[in-house]
């Protein structure tokens, strides 16, 4: 799959692929999460791996001791080669092997990476905390898997802007409180979904800017164990954190920790995620609602079955899985949020097991629920008869007003023409809702001769069209001055494989 690049080449996304590849093999006598069994795409997955958690950990240490030679410290060129030559090469066997025995996940690696290294294996981690490979690597991944949730992001946005184009001056039925009201049009309200994921967007690329390492900074953030290495020069110290960062490809670092990266920072991202799941909630649960109304569908394969019992169902089960995984998303963000509010002092391990699981299937689900969103909005299916048989439905009533101020134009009494209106619309709801026929409230106006109008000229007011205000131009001033200024920074849409829903 290509990239999804930016126009800047300093800042090219990533690339990654939609299509499974035979799945992940699964175990059937004990559970399997479903995020990454049946929801979250691969490359989502593999972000969160213990291969990249891993060799990660190794990208820091080697970063750490080359910085650290560089600063004149006494590791030589050789063990940095022996680093870098194992860095890929995770011997897990003896790491989990050694972990029974120690209870300790950092200083397990260690020991395995030292296995492999015997050279460097008295340098590993030299003057640095668990945290160092921990929270670091913790936000690389997080930094990563927020880049692929922009892809995707953007991607959602292209489709909408697609289908809002499409339809920009189809009219449709507004509803308030779910109940008939002024007419928009169906791409008018295609911007309302993508606005809220500009808006989400937009929060996205602040969060990124906020994003930087822990750095080096020691076991209670004082970097106490570095003074000591570079014998109380300090300049020294943060320029080996300097280092360090711009090694793995960062330049900013917290300015202070405790022993941990702000769990503040977890939190925000939580939020992040859960603010776009609430924007994809809210597009599925309109397409619920549409579905049902029969005006616009969610795309249905071919073989697809609805329902086991009910043959003839076409069930918007895409729309009710993003719902479902969404409402997931957003009920995970008040874990981060109570872990950060809670912490102790310069840190304390409660956090651990929780954001262990919590960041990873937050991330996890809503990779899926934008997959899903990409899939559902590239194929979307509009019922235009539908739509109209519904505006002729509830059009008759919205329309009075006009011919009310036409007919007054005309010299027509106000005041007889409103009392009219009022006794025909109460004998035209009658007949809808307690008869069940159609709608005859306009017929009932042009028999009656104090309206002063032909009916020819009011059938020409009753154009749907001529109540659907600015929707058209509100749809092409919003994509023009608000996606594509988005969209813009992207030279590269395109999104191929496919997806799993």
């Amino acid at each position: 799959m290509p990239a999804l690049k930016t126009k800047d080449k300093t800042d090219t996304i990533i690339k990654y692929d939609l299509k499974r590849k035979g799945g992940i093999d699964s175990m059937k006598d004990v559970y399997e999460n479903p995020l990454i069994t049946r929801y979250s795409s691969r490359e989502m997955a593999h972000i969160f791996s213990d291969d990249m958690k891993f060799k990660t950990w190794r990208r820091l240490w080697v970063a750490l001791a080359e910085a650290e030679h560089e600063m004149g410290l006494p590791i030589s060129q050789e063990q940095i080669d022996e680093l870098k030559r194992y860095a890929e090469d995770i011997n897990y066997d003896v790491a989990q092997a050694r972990e029974r025995e120690v209870r300790h996940d950092v200083m397990s690696h260690v020991y395995a990476y030292g296995v492999q290294c015997p050279k460097a294996k008295g340098i590993i981690h030299l003057g640095a905390t668990s945290c160092y490979v921990g929270d670091n690597t913790d936000i690389i991944v997080m930094d990563q898997a927020l880049s692929m949730i922009e892809k995707k992001l953007v991607n959602v946005i292209a489709r909408l802007k697609e289908f809002a184009l499409n339809y920009k001056d189809m009219p449709t039925l507004g509803f308030t409180h779910y109940q008939p009201a002024q007419l928009t049009t169906v791409g008018k309200r295609a911007t309302l979904w993508m606005q809220d994921l500009v808006m989400d967007y937009e929060q996205l690329q602040f969060v990124k800017s906020q994003v930087r390492l822990r750095g080096v900074k020691g076991t209670t953030g004082t970097q106490a164990s570095f003074l000591t290495l570079f014998e109380g020069d300090a300049n020294k110290v943060k320029e080996l954190e300097r280092k360090v960062a711009r090694k793995l490809g960062y330049e900013k670092v917290y300015a202070v920790t405790g022993q941990t990266y702000p769990r503040k920072f977890d939190s925000i991202v939580a939020d992040l995620l859960s603010s776009i799941a609430q924007s994809a909630y809210k597009f599925a649960n309109d397409l619920r609602l549409l579905q049902n109304l029969k005006e616009i569908e969610e795309p249905f394969e071919k073989k697809q079955i609805g329902s086991s019992a009910m043959a003839y169902k076409r069930n918007p089960m895409r729309s009710e899985r993003i719902c479902s995984l969404a409402r997931y998303i957003i009920s995970l963000a008040s874990s981060p949020a109570i872990t950060a509010s809670t912490q102790w002092f310069e840190r304390t391990l409660d956090d651990s097991a929780n954001k262990r699981l919590v960041i990873p299937q937050a991330f996890m689900a809503l990779d899926a629920v934008l997959n899903i969103y990409l899939n559902v909005s590239s194929g979307m299916v509009v019922y235009p008869k539908v739509i109209e048989k519904r505006i002729r439905e509830e059009l008759p009533f919205m329309a009075t007003e006009t011919i009310l101020m036409d007919a007054v134009k005309r010299g027509g009494d106000r005041q007889v023409l409103h009392e009219k209106i009022r006794e025909y619309s109460m004998q035209a709801g009658a007949r809808v809702k307690e008869e069940g026929k159609a709608n005859n409230l306009i017929e009932l106006i042009k028999a009656d001769v104090a309206f002063r109008m032909k009916p020819e000229e009011i059938d020409d007011i009753m154009d749907p069209r001529n109540f659907t205000g600015l929707a058209e131009v509100q749809t092409e001033d919003f994509i023009r001055e608000v996606a594509d200024p988005v969209l813009g920074k992207y030279s590269d849409l395109s999104m191929q494989g496919e997806i799993n829903v």
